[in-house]
């Protein structure tokens, strides 16, 4: 007979193997659940996937996920981002690497909209690309804005992630999102900070539009900001604001803001029935997604942890060092290291269920800070090659010209820029902690 602990051992490496082999991450998860629970508990693995499917069904919070989805369908079929895209390229085009500062402006702008990686990425690979490439922008510097600037969605709320993984151990989803704005943003104008040095250190890497095109009056730039760029800025405070003022659970915050993206979308005169069903079979799509992956990785956790595999994990964990912040920083690896080629949900539904005992209960780590932590690193999955999602959604949409040795390229100083802001996050807790403790004292 093989014992627990070998069971659950052995279930981790042939997840790991199938995975790298390129099969589904749902079916996966649950056909192991199943295997390794009918070999550990015999036929009451069964009654343990109809429990775990039932509470994952029951949770409130989760109807969050399908409602967020939907808004950003809203806004990202409505034409909002074509708009913001336009007025910023107005007003910020005339500086040097103004259009690349421009593209981080609204992919922020449009994260805080829409929680969605590739939406962001597709929708700024479309409207961005195109403008920098034909205005002579340095083609890596052009990917990488547009590929980091769009991963912001997974992070500042209100993030799809931030709500799973809120639903995952039942921690409150308005603290989270109060928690990663701060992080979110910081990361944000590191971005920033980056491209115009340097666009200032090459100016032929970012070159600003000529002079014949600067045809708008400064009363016509507040104009186009008015009309584009402060209407998704309310609709954020909205459903923020909802939360943190405690009028709205998340879940009634994300109803709140699929009203307001329609709201949106009637005033661009762009609502009809092709919207409500190309919105709608979107939001059908990715939610089914999302849930099926879910399910399969609750009922894999509880047959793994059941088995063991927790504690077998902890032994390993504790065994390189007594250091906490050695033990943290093997974690934050671990997480890296499967960036690069599994999905930020499986990671996020693998890991957390084990690392979240033990940074918490055995390290003493604040739960809030250590949640936000691991969704900082998650960012950089989107971003990691070989398998870098956000890498392929550009290349999908890119203009000609561009290949993906580019976009690989051009990733590297954004990747190192988000490890230099979790870093900062570890060693200055007050970047996730402040704004939450502050709010919901």
């Amino acid at each position: 007979m093989m014992s627990p602990e070998f069971l659950s051992v052995a279930m981790f490496v042939i997840l790991l193997i199938v995975v790298f082999l390129g099969h589904p991450l749902g079916i996966t998860l649950g056909g192991l659940g199943i295997v390794f629970g009918i070999l550990g508990y015999g036929p009451t693995a069964f009654f343990i996937l109809a429990n775990k499917s039932y509470g994952l069904m029951t949770n409130y919070v989760l109807v969050a996920i399908p409602l967020f989805i939907l808004m950003a369908q809203f806004l990202d079929k409505s034409g909002v981002a074509d708009d913001l895209y336009e007025t910023m390229y107005v007003v910020m085009g005339s500086i040097k690497g103004g259009l690349a500062l421009a593209t981080i402006v609204v992919c922020t702008v449009f994260a805080a909209t829409t929680g969605i990686v590739g939406a962001s990425v597709v929708a700024m690979g479309l409207l961005a690309a195109p403008s920098m490439v034909k205005k002579g922008y340095d083609l890596q510097l052009t990917a990488g804005v547009i590929t980091a600037g769009g991963t912001l969605g997974i992070l500042i709320p209100p993030s799809i992630m931030l709500v799973v993984y809120g639903g995952l151990i039942g921690m409150s989803v308005g603290k989270l999102f109060m928690a990663a704005v701060v992080p979110g943003l910081f990361l944000a104008f590191m971005y920033l900070i980056y491209a115009f040095i340097y666009c200032q250190v090459k100016p032929n890497a970012g070159p600003p539009i000529p002079k014949e095109e600067r045809i708008h009056t400064g009363m016509q730039k507040f104009v186009m900001m008015c009309k584009s760029l402060f209407p998704p800025l309310f609709l954020i405070f909205a459903v923020l604001g909802s939360i943190s003022a405690g009028i709205a659970t998340p879940t009634e915050a994300a109803g709140l803001g699929c009203v307001g993206a329609l709201i949106l979308a009637l005033a661009n005169g762009r609502v009809n029935i092709k919207l409500f069903k190309d919105s709608a079979y979107s939001t059908m799509k990715i939610t089914c997604m999302v849930m099926l992956i879910f399910v399969g990785a609750n009922f894999y956790t509880s047959i793994f942890m059941g088995l063991g595999g927790g504690e077998v994990f902890t032994d390993v964990l504790f065994s390189v060092s007594d250091n906490k912040y050695v033990i943290l920083g093997v974690m934050m690896f671990i997480l890296f290291l499967l960036g690069m080629f599994v999905d930020w949900l499986g990671i996020l539904l693998l890991c957390v269920p084990i690392f979240t005992p033990i940074a918490v209960n055995q390290l003493g780590f604040d739960p809030l800070w250590f949640a936000v932590l691991v969704c900082v690193n998650l960012q950089m999955s989107f971003l990691t090659p070989p398998f870098g999602y956000a890498l392929f959604y550009l290349k999908g949409v890119a203009p000609e010209g561009m290949e993906l040795s580019h976009i690989y390229k051009g990733i590297i100083p954004f990747v190192l820029l988000q490890l230099i802001t979790l870093i900062l996050c570890v060693v200055f807790p007050d970047i996730i902690t402040w704004l939450p403790n502050a709010v919901f004292k």
